[in-house]
């Protein structure tokens, strides 16, 4: 099997050292990165997400962030569009793919296929903008764990543009989203898939979580919301609901201490991985490794991994 057939998949919660095991094994394997994240294909939102500028791809050339606007709508069905449009350019170049891995639903629609959704309903979808702007983002998620309960405990309360969708879905097919991703779908074909997963102890995950949230602070966050929102772009906009950016809103509108604004932040952030963590166990075929993606003897045993 050629080189370009590898496809290497580095999966795993926030911060437990993804993109810099990402950015070590393409540098060794003749690779290149493909983000897995949903947060950091909206373009400007950079500190708060996370994502790897500059200097700090090592020279590895990286895909499928800062792909849209943050009013605009983005979906797994997209990324899944985009991914196999940069692996077949990889391909093309000889080029090993190495994917970081936070949002397990766009992992899953890369490798398993999506099924066919329905159109959107404009109307539908104004409907329930209207009631959630009177009763509240709660009031919609408790609609739709009467429709779906599968799909409400997957998502947040305050997620009000899949909460939206996900009724949507159900209104429209009388079938769970659940139902319809699992019917249909095509698979990744032409590649050997090697996930690695990094599964940090707990304690240590959660006291890396709080630093870099204090670094990513010291780095300049909550100037670049500052000129986020000089910028115009509307509060209900779908990047201002990531972790962090909220908190610092309401921070910047003098609702909250920034100590408050940052022990939610770490506290969402914790919650955030556990709920990684759970979804990524039940990925299958994931060799699992105990401790964090920029520990030498962590980042050996992944290559072994990828060489096999």
């Amino acid at each position: 099997m050629s080189r370009a057939e590898r496809l290497v998949v580095v999966l795993g919660p926030t911060a437990s050292g993804k993109s810099a095991l990402g950015i070590s094994l393409a540098g060794q394997l003749g690779g290149e990165v493909l983000v897995c994240d949903s947060t950091q294909v909206y373009r400007h939102f950079d500190i708060g997400t996370a994502k790897v500028l500059g200097a700090g791809q090592k020279g590895i050339a990286h895909h499928l962030f800062d792909l849209v606007e943050p009013e605009e709508v983005f979906t797994a069905g997209e990324y899944r569009s985009r991914a196999l449009a940069a692996l077949d350019d990889l391909r093309r170049r000889e080029k090993t793919p190495v994917i970081t891995a936070g949002t397990g639903l766009y992992l899953r629609a890369l490798l398993e296929g999506l099924a066919e959704a329905p159109a959107r309903s404009e109307e539908l979808r104004e409907r329930l903008r209207s009631r959630a702007r009177v009763r509240g983002a709660e009031y919609l998620h408790k609609v739709l764990a009467r429709l779906d309960f599968e799909a409400a405990s997957r998502i947040a309360a305050g997620d009000t543009q899949k909460v939206i969708r996900a009724i949507e879905m159900r209104v429209l097919t009388g079938r769970s989203v659940g139902e319809i991703h699992r019917a249909g779908r095509q698979a990744l074909e032409g590649y050997r898939v090697i996930k690695i997963g990094l599964l940090p102890p707990r304690p240590d995950l959660y006291a890396r979580i709080e630093a870099r949230v204090r670094a990513m602070l010291g780095a300049g966050w909550l100037g670049e919301v500052e000129d986020l929102v000089a910028l115009g772009i509307a509060p209900d906009a779908k990047p201002f609901q990531f972790i962090g950016y909220g908190e610092l809103r309401e921070h910047l509108r003098g609702e909250l201490s920034l100590d408050e604004a940052i022990g939610m932040i770490q506290q969402a952030t914790r919650n955030f991985a556990k709920r990684q963590i759970t979804w990524f166990r039940r990925e299958p075929g994931v060799n699992w490794l105990v401790g964090f993606g920029d520990d030498p003897e962590i980042a050996s045993a992944a290559l072994d991994l990828a060489r096999s």
